[in-house]
């Protein structure tokens, strides 16, 4: 059996030549003590016996002060630097920052990226505000692909090896390329982006850590089990090295995993509507996008691999391998994929459009039931939020609901973790994309255009979302609690309330907002 951390495979690819930093020589003899008349002296460039005034020692402390200030400048830089002197392309504040001109264009399957530097509404607490409630809802870390697309990626590589004449350029990689991915599992890096996300939660949160204990759910997929399960490894560090914390000796876990198999009730993975289930809509809205973008691209693969059995259909599956191999090169995806090369800035961001359309069309506003799939979840969401119980006839498990050990109310800080597909569910039931209207097949429209709406903005690996009820000192009204909502460090202004400049609603309006989801959707539609 393949051992998970056995990557030798993938690492046949890895560039292994990396420059360290230059060393440098430290040349310093500015001041010492004479020790035979016990005054101190400034010795400066060799000169032993001039004794300096008062002015003249303030000027040399002045000069070694700014050379200290200009060093820690460089020291900051380096910080942030990994010991070749590339980048570090995971941190806990902003996640994933290597080789954006790609990563940021791979759909669902972009590393998770902060939003917050390029959101219209600051991240950051309101000032005179303070959070009282934080739900995080997240997605699995970055995994291999999952069974039956590694069968399909498994399957065209070794047709393009079987076909193909001769290999040129930047693709000549291919004649020899063997398939190494594993199905399903964390990759490395997918779990230390799962670690990362608990230690924000911790510090993004650290006041609430200090009177509640945080609830934990998790689907029951093996990798978003093993993601809960990181992520509390990060959670529970950060409060260890907390000198504030409180009772450091107990150690957060997973109360609930709910079972993934059919027509067991699920908030956190969808399985239970029939008619959702049978149906494809984002099947043909793809296809339709392909047949523009596809062709040209075709044309230029089967030129550099002339005799290559390749179709329209095979193009969005070599781009996915652009991702899958970079996430699973290295435990911190730094080193890119050969396959990222073949393709032009212009192509990625049509693939990204069409990942885009495979998530609005297939479990957003675009699929008449998408949002009816999410409607558990809000549901339980509301409870949490009011401390009431939960109201629900769709995907709730009230077996598990009706019983506080299972899911307790009254806390201040909740986790859960669930796949892409019901995020996105989740979020059309939250109404967080009312305004986005519907998307188009043939032309590419951006995140800005779309309101925010984007695979690789909403539901990326180890993306999340964090759902906040906070009181202020004013504005709107003191004491009165406010609800907002950020996806992946955006703010993301409600609708079905009156929403104020900071994106935010009070409680009540935006309990009474989500009418569609106490109202189970069209849960009724599943089974007609």
């Amino acid at each position: 059996m393949a051992n998970v951390n056995d990557r030798t495979a993938l690492l046949a690819y890895h560039d292994t030549h990396e420059e360290g930093l230059q060393d440098v020589e430290s040349r310093s003899s500015s001041l010492d003590l004479d020790k035979n008349n016990g005054k101190r002296r400034w010795l400066f460039f060799g000169s032993k016996n001039h004794s300096y005034s008062v002015t003249e020692r303030w000027v040399v402390v002045v000069s070694v002060v700014g050379l200290m200030l200009i060093c820690g400048g460089f020291l900051v830089g380096f910080i942030t630097r990994s010991s070749s002197g590339s980048l570090i392309c995971n941190t806990v504040e902003r996640g994933y920052r290597c080789h954006k001109q790609y990563s940021q264009l791979w759909g669902q399957y972009s590393p998770f990226f902060s939003l917050g530097p390029s959101s219209e509404i600051s991240p950051a607490v309101p000032v005179g505000c303070t959070v009282t409630f934080a739900q995080v809802l997240s997605r699995h870390g970055a995994r291999h692909p999952t069974k039956n697309k590694n069968a399909v990626y498994s399957e065209l590589i070794q047709r393009v090896q079987d076909s193909t004449e001769h290999y040129t350029g930047d693709f000549t990689f291919l004649e020899k390329f063997d398939y190494p991915f594993l199905a399903d599992d964390l990759t490395p890096f997918g779990e230390s982006q799962m670690v990362d996300s608990g230690a924000r939660f911790y510090q993004r949160y650290q006041h609430l850590t200090q009177n509640s204990e945080i609830f934990i759910r998790a689907s029951g997929s093996p990798r978003v089990i093993a993601s809960a399960e990181k992520f509390i490894s990060g959670f529970h560090t950060q409060k260890l090295a907390d000198p504030q914390a409180k009772d450091k000796s107990t150690k957060p876990s997973v109360g609930v995993i709910i079972p993934e198999t059919p027509y067991t009730n699920n908030t956190l993975d969808h399985s239970n509507c029939d008619l959702f289930e049978a149906t494809k809509p984002a099947h043909p809205a793809q296809a339709e996008f392909a047949s523009t973008f596809a062709p040209p691209i075709l044309s230029r693969i089967t030129k550099n691999l002339p005799g290559a059995n390749l179709s329209i259909t095979d193009i969005p599956f070599l781009m996915d391998l652009c991702s899958f191999h970079t996430i699973a090169l290295t435990p911190d995806a730094r080193t890119i994929s050969p396959f990222c090369s073949l393709f032009t800035s212009t192509e990625w961001t049509q693939y990204d459009y069409y990942n885009t359309l495979g998530k609005y069309y297939g479990h957003g506003a675009g699929n008449p039931l998408g949002a009816s799939q999410g409607v558990g979840f809000v549901n339980e969401l509301i409870a949490r939020l009011t401390n009431t119980p939960v109201i629900d006839h769709t995907t709730v498990n009230h077996t598990l609901d009706s019983d506080p050990t299972t899911f307790p109310l009254n806390l201040s800080l909740y986790a859960d973790f669930s796949h892409d597909n019901t995020m996105m569910s989740i979020f059309t039931a939250l109404g967080l994309f009312n305004g986005t209207m519907p998307l188009s097949n043939t032309t590419v429209q951006s995140a800005e255009e779309t309101g925010g709406f984007s695979a690789a903005w909403t539901v990326p690996f180890g993306g999340r979302a964090y759902v906040e009820k906070m009181v202020c000192d004013s504005a709107p009204v003191a004491g009165k609690e406010m609800v907002r909502v950020l996806v992946n460090d955006r703010v993301v202004p409600l609708y079905g309330c009156k929403v104020d400049g900071l994106g935010r609603c009070g409680l009540e309006e935006f309990v009474e907002g989500l009418s569609y989801a106490r109202g189970g959707g069209d849960w009724g539609r599943c089974f007609v």
